[in-house]
């Protein structure tokens, strides 16, 4: 269990104590709603990977070269 840091500026007093039970509870709360986020980011950079390498494919089975998608994508990012 990680104690807690209280500093007092006015007098420079510093004090610790153990964590209290919420203060867990929310520690442990925050660390879950955080790696939900970091895990949709995750899904939704590769779904837009997909996504790009499939219109890649379909762009060269139009006839275009890479330099011509790379070109077009430069583009469209601009």
């Amino acid at each position: 269990m990680a104690d807690v840091l209280i500093v007092d500026c006015t007098t420079g007093e510093v004090t610790t104590r153990p964590q209290t039970a919420e203060e867990i509870a929310a520690q442990e709360v925050a660390a879950q709603a955080a790696q939900a986020e970091a895990d949709a980011k995750a899904a939704a950079d590769a779904a837009a990977a997909a996504q790009l390498a499939a219109t890649n494919q379909k762009l060269l089975a139009l006839g275009l070269t890479q330099i011509d998608i790379n070109t077009l994508l430069n583009a469209a990012k601009a």
